[in-house]
């Protein structure tokens, strides 16, 4: 069976070293095995438990809480249970983030249409100008007609040349 260095399990995952002892350190890999020297000593097989960790990660779950979801995997079948309990309640949270994320989108592309259009006609005024049927039906509920109060300071869209 092949074995890895920390160095070359590093690499194969796309991630620093660094991050590989900073995992063993907080307590995330009590699958590696060591060397009679200490050296760490990943198999093909630790891949797919370092992926999992690396996934939760960027799912934005807390060091903390991977090293308790590592700890029931290694206690076996018992734990299922909490363990499905977990991966659903982050898959929660990382839905909840990406409608976020998609609602900031939206926003980000309305403020591209806003401002490709006063590139356009030379000035942001050109909105004082617009009815609500010139505005593309995906952004009119960002917009706001010229006698409204803008985002910015209250004043109409029409005087506001950089707020929206």
């Amino acid at each position: 069976m092949k074995e890895y260095t920390v160095g070359e399990m590093a690499a194969r995952l796309g991630v620093p070293a660094s991050t590989l002892r900073y995992y063993d350190r907080e307590g995330l890999l009590p699958f590696v095995a060591r060397s009679p020297g200490g050296i760490r000593l990943f198999r093909e097989s630790d891949l797919s438990w370092l992926a999992t960790i690396e996934c939760l990660k960027k799912t934005g779950m807390p060091i903390r809480e991977i090293g308790a979801f590592i700890d029931l995997c290694m206690q076996g079948d018992a734990t299922i249970s909490r363990r499905l309990a977990l991966i659903l309640a982050q898959k929660k949270a990382v839905e909840a983030r990406l409608d976020e994320l998609r609602q900031t989108q939206e926003m980000l592309e309305y403020k591209q249409w806003y401002y490709e259009t006063a590139q356009a006609a030379g000035s942001c005024a050109v909105h004082g100008t617009l009815t609500e049927k010139d505005v593309p039906a995906r952004f009119r509920r960002f917009w706001q007609p010229p006698d409204a109060p803008s985002a910015c300071g209250g004043a109409p869209a029409a005087e506001v040349s950089d707020g929206q």
